[in-house]
């Protein structure tokens, strides 16, 4: 049986340390699910539908058996829910610094109490992407600065667009 393992984000964009986690993630489970929230009440600058095809775009840069390893999906509801929907128990998540353990271990902490069977694995950042968060690609990107060196070559085409 193989080890399905759900990489939740926004994705709002996807960056070059969200591809080194998803990359990384293969190292530890067969498959990879990468499933974009979409959750209403956030004030998201991409459409759903954009973010899935630039994950898709971005994750067409990786090599084939890397790609054939990975699919895309955006999910609206409770993550464990997702998480057991698609036969799965592992959740991976990216962590760049201190500050975001302290978020990610609240998180685990509510989702094993919802789900005891639901764990969750944390993957450090490569240390070039600890700066690296979608937020500060955007407020970058807002106030004309160059993004080039944080983001996939189809996020840098898309935003040069907006």
């Amino acid at each position: 049986m193989s080890k399905i393992g759900i990489y939740p984000g926004s994705f709002d964009p996807i960056t070059l340390g969200h591809l080194d986690i998803i990359q990384r993630s293969l190292n530890v489970v067969d498959k990879l699910i990468i499933a974009v929230s979409n959750n209403k009440s956030k004030n998201h600058m991409i459409s759903i539908d954009d973010r899935l095809d630039l994950i898709k775009k971005s994750i067409s840069t990786l090599p084939n058996d890397i790609q054939s390893k990975i699919e895309i999906e955006k999910f609206d509801n409770l993550l464990v829910h997702y998480v057991k929907s698609k036969n799965a128990s592992l959740i991976i998540r990216g962590l760049r610094a201190v500050s975001d353990f302290e978020y990610e271990f609240l998180m685990t902490g509510m989702n094993r109490t919802i789900d005891i069977d639901i764990e969750t694995i944390f993957l450090m950042s490569a240390e070039k992407y600890h700066f690296i968060s979608s937020r500060f690609i955007k407020e970058i990107h807002s106030l004309g600065g160059d993004i080039s060196k944080s983001v996939p070559k189809p996020v840098l085409d898309f935003l040069s667009k907006i």
